[in-house]
């Protein structure tokens, strides 16, 4: 599902994709690009000093012009500094910048992705779409291009300097120059290959790293540990083997490089020694050839592996365009977007206050990647203030309902009707501004209590939050940490126990004071005790809106004003609790399982 095709395009081909987010920093880099062409003229007439201080100064025996040689020369020296700082300070600035933007761009629009999308992929594949390919891109746009520019003007500006001073010595440079291009790029081929092994072997070594933290408890619950430590030291073995093999191919190129510079250098000296000899060429030109000789091979080594490394991002750049041009399943219409605004710019002035009525409108349903209904021809009328529990076995479709009613899915088929009107014809921030809801597994930020509660009312006072806490018996248990509603509660609430979790999220959905109010088994991890608690609660906060109650605990829906008993994605029982027993089926079945095994 996620794998990717190779590469094989251009170096730049991909790059184009990325010109909506690189338009506003277009000047930076041309200019960045311009300083860097202009460094490698530079480092590329530097051989040219020594030749007429050779053919001028030592040659001659004279001192004549020396002042302005040095004058010139330093002046140059200082340009170029002041040119590698800038391009350098431009490579960083374009770097970061562009890191940002695409970070920001990903995840701005993962939060307009409807859950279908997250149930398709991966946590750690959409992770490594937000870091690592925006990384990736973002050195590719910078110094990656800065390299290839450099490098590559330098070698084009050395080798039409050779061609002007001796066509016969710049042919033979060429030839070697020639020579080395193919060894390098047979290596470079070899290194691309072996460190795509260790990145994938890098992630199978930080999976069961991530296995072995997340899985600690069952780890030693089934005395695994010396199972899992052999699995690990495999891998890392195996890690161990492909860098070794690298390492040699890396040593083994450096040492051609270092090989092909002295092969180059000697026909220098021997091809340049006879031509001065000769007086066809002057000291001068011969040192300047021999310096070319030298600096030749690593920029010409530089400019391959750029190359290769800008053709490998090509494969990041299509994974990363592809996860912001992904289309949500649930969207507003452009008329939807016109009068109520979208999800970053929404237009409150004209939203319509929510009542709560909702109706269910011959629903049939089916997951975006499912082939199967789970829901079929549904219908149900929920008036305003109505409390509705919703029981089934696992699978049964209660937890589609509530999705359907927050607009997390779309209907296949159908319409769900929100106070007589499709749920089309308004924003989806508009309806989830007026819903809490409640999960079974719930989710708290790193931060305080403070800051967890307020994501429900922004500017919600201690006075407020206290009240909400007050509400759903949290309050003793955030009076009781050390720095009250200051207390940090971890990463996901790691620092708090499952229970004391439910109970703030409780809290926090309370606080956003919802229309609509959906409880996904918000019981199911709290004690008998503080159960009673929430009961009370539940009593209190669904009085005046609309609220549905997924219970697994049928002992906390005996109040509700209808109850739903949902298999295969239909209704087949509802009333109330009482009407309900009385009818002694599937209903009256369940909750006197539930009332045996609790006795």
């Amino acid at each position: 599902m996620n794998g990717q095709k190779k590469s094989t395009s251009l170096p730049f081909f991909g790059i184009p994709k990325l010109f909506p987010c690189l338009r506003p920093y277009r000047g930076t880099i041309i200019f960045m690009i311009t300083l860097g062409f202009l460094s490698s003229l530079i480092d590329a007439i530097y051989p040219l000093f020594n030749r007429y201080a050779l053919d001028h100064f030592v040659k001659e025996k004279t001192l004549l012009g020396l002042p302005a040689f040095i004058g010139l020369f330093l002046t140059i020296l200082v340009f170029q500094v002041l040119i590698n700082y800038r391009s350098a300070y431009d490579c960083g600035r374009i770097e970061m910048m562009t890191d940002r933007d695409l970070r920001n761009a990903a995840f701005r629009h993962l939060q307009t992705l409807s859950f279908s999308y997250y149930n398709q992929n991966s946590v750690g594949y959409i992770h490594a779409r937000v870091i690592s390919d925006t990384g990736k891109i973002g050195e590719a746009v910078s110094w990656r291009m800065m390299d290839s520019v450099w490098n590559g003007a330098y070698i084009v500006s050395a080798v039409l300097v050779m061609l002007t001073l001796n066509i016969r010595l710049a042919a033979a440079v060429l030839l070697l120059l020639a020579a080395a291009t193919v060894l390098i790029l047979l290596f470079q081929r070899k290194l691309i290959a072996l460190n795509r092994r260790i990145r994938e072997q890098n992630s199978v070594i930080t999976g069961g790293f991530n296995e072995g933290i997340t899985g600690s408890a069952t780890i030693r619950i089934l005395a695994a540990e010396k199972l899992m430590q052999q699995d690990f030291e495999a891998e890392t073995e195996k890690m161990r083997r492909i860098s070794v093999r690298t390492v040699r191919f890396s040593a083994l190129l450096a040492s051609i490089v270092t090989l092909m510079s002295a092969l180059m250098l000697a026909v220098v000296l021997a091809q340049g020694g006879r031509l001065t000899e000769s007086r066809i060429i002057e000291i001068g030109t011969l040192s300047v050839f021999m310096s070319y000789a030298l600096g030749m091979i690593e920029p010409l080594q530089n400019v391959i592996a750029d190359i290769s490394a800008l053709i490998a991002i090509q494969a990041n750049i299509e994974r990363l365009t592809r996860l912001l041009a992904e289309q949500s399943d649930v969207s507003d219409s452009p008329e939807v977007i016109e009068r109520y605004g979208d999800t970053f710019h929404p237009k409150r002035e004209n939203w319509e206050p929510l009542q709560g009525d909702i109706e269910f409108r011959d629903v049939t349903f089916r997951y975006p990647d499912g082939e199967e209904n789970i829901m079929e021809h549904f219908d149900l009328k929920v008036p305003y203030g109505t409390n509705v529990a919703i029981v089934g076995e696992t699978g049964a479709g209660k937890s589609t309902l509530v999705n359907l009613v927050c607009r997390f899915y779309e209907p296949t088929e159908g319409q769900l009707l929100i106070d007589g009107r499709d749920a089309r014809e308004r924003s989806q921030l508009w309806l989830h501004s007026s819903l809490g809801y409640v999960l079974q597994s719930p989710h708290l930020f790193s931060g305080s209590v403070r800051d967890n509660l307020r994501y429900g009312k922004p500017d919600a006072t201690d006075d407020e939050i206290w009240d909400a806490l007050r509400l759903v018996a949290a309050d003793g248990i955030v009076r009781a940490m050390e720095g009250g509603l200051d207390s940090e509660v971890g990463e996901g609430g790691s620092m708090l126990s499952v229970g004391e979790k439910q109970l703030l999220s409780f809290a926090r959905a309370l606080l956003a004071d919802p229309k609509l109010l959906i409880l996904d088994e918000a019981t199911a991890s709290i004690d008998t005790l503080t159960e009673k608690a929430i009961q009370n609660a539940i009593s209190v906060v669904t009085k005046g809106r609309t609220s549905f109650i997924i219970a697994h605990r049928l002992s906390t829906i005996t109040g509700a004003d209808i109850i739903l008993v949902v298999a295969d994605g239909r209704i087949i029982e509802r009333g109330t609790h009482e009407e309900l027993l009385h009818r002694g089926t599937v209903y009256y079945n369940m909750y006197m399982t539930q009332l045996s095994g609790n006795a």
